[in-house]
């Protein structure tokens, strides 16, 4: 079987991460996040087609090959948006009966043989994974009928018209007939193909009960990081050690701590970072790189790469910094 993920989006809302890091490639506890869904794709599928504006950063990477599974590289020479992505993977699909479709921002420890045994027990050309969040207004709800069959999306719902908490949790099953129903231009699964779906109930509907978030904010960024340390995810990580009051602290190669620095919540350090003598670090996230003086405080926030933090500097809750970004000595943010 062959799927394709979609990673063509400008990663916008997590900039100044972005500015010179692809999304999909942004390191989640110090992995590319693009490995953990072909963690999730393993032993499923033979071949996954990445589908990009610029592939090259993804072939530096990744490589050809990962855990069996051969990787594609397609460009785009203008955004095609999610429906022209996959038409535009057409060639690469050929002779395939059915497909994995994901989308590049969403974390997940979706069950991938429930959902294509969904798809095919459904008998609809098309599937789609749901999952329930807590408050559906920041997405577009689903409503499912009886059957199983999707009946109706609701765009950024209001309160009072959210009786459902599923939304669209980026994966899908797509028979090789769906390909004939998209089109080579710009266009939208979303709000193109699934709508028209609709109206001979073509649109089957998969639960997905896993981990899942969409990391496309710098908040939903930093929660992914501490839903992986916690536990919540059950996803591979990296090796990782207690930190003081239960948590788990993650550190990356060539990275020097200072015995007196102190870890609490969970915490994620990149590669090649030196943290000075009695910092304390709470719930953060440094990339690689980055330097911090003696006796500093980061709480809830992400440091950027090679970003340099003062001595008594106290970080917390600012967020995101750009990556080179230097903090004097002693300021407060």
């Amino acid at each position: 079987m062959k799927a394709v993920i979609l990673i063509g989006g400008k990663g916008t809302r997590l900039r100044p991460l972005t500015l010179e890091t692809a999304k999909p490639l942004l390191p989640v506890v110090n992995r590319p996040f693009l490995r953990y869904q072909l963690d999730v794709l393993r032993g499923h599928v033979d071949d996954v087609i990445l589908c990009a504006a610029d592939p090259r950063p993804f072939r530096r990477a990744l490589g050809a090959r990962i855990d069996g599974m051969r990787l594609t590289y397609l460009s785009e020479d203008r955004p095609l948006g999610t429906g022209g992505a996959v038409k535009n993977a057409e060639r690469a699909l050929a002779g395939e009966k059915e497909f994995l479709v994901l989308n590049g921002d969403v974390l997940n420890n979706i069950d991938v043989t429930a959902l294509v045994r969904a798809h095919r027990k459904g008998g609809r050309p098309a599937t789609i994974a749901l999952t329930r969040v807590a408050d559906p207004t920041m997405y577009g709800l689903v409503r499912v009928g009886k059957s199983g069959a999707v009946s109706e999306f609701v765009e950024k719902p209001s309160m009072e018209e959210a009786d459902v908490n599923t939304v669209n949790a980026g994966a899908y099953v797509f028979d090789s007939s769906v390909l004939t129903a998209l089109k080579s231009v710009p266009s939208s699964l979303e709000r193109e193909l699934f709508p028209s779906l609709l109206s001979d109930g073509g649109l089957q509907s998969f639960e997905s009960r896993g981990y899942w978030i969409d990391i496309g904010t710098l908040e939903r960024y930093l929660q992914s990081h501490l839903d992986l340390l916690a536990g919540r995810a059950l996803l591979s990580l990296p090796k990782t050690t207690p930190s003081l009051d239960g948590g788990r602290v993650a550190v990356g190669k060539g990275s020097v701590i200072d015995e007196t620095v102190r870890f609490s919540g969970n915490v994620s350090v990149g590669a090649s970072c030196r943290i000075g003598a009695g910092s304390v670090l709470r719930d953060c996230v440094l990339l690689d790189g980055v330097r911090v003086g003696e006796n500093a405080r980061l709480e809830g926030c992400i440091i950027g790469p090679r970003s340099r933090i003062g001595p008594r500097s106290e970080l917390v809750r600012c967020l995101a910094l750009a990556g080179g970004s230097r903090i004097e000595p002693f300021s407060r943010l």
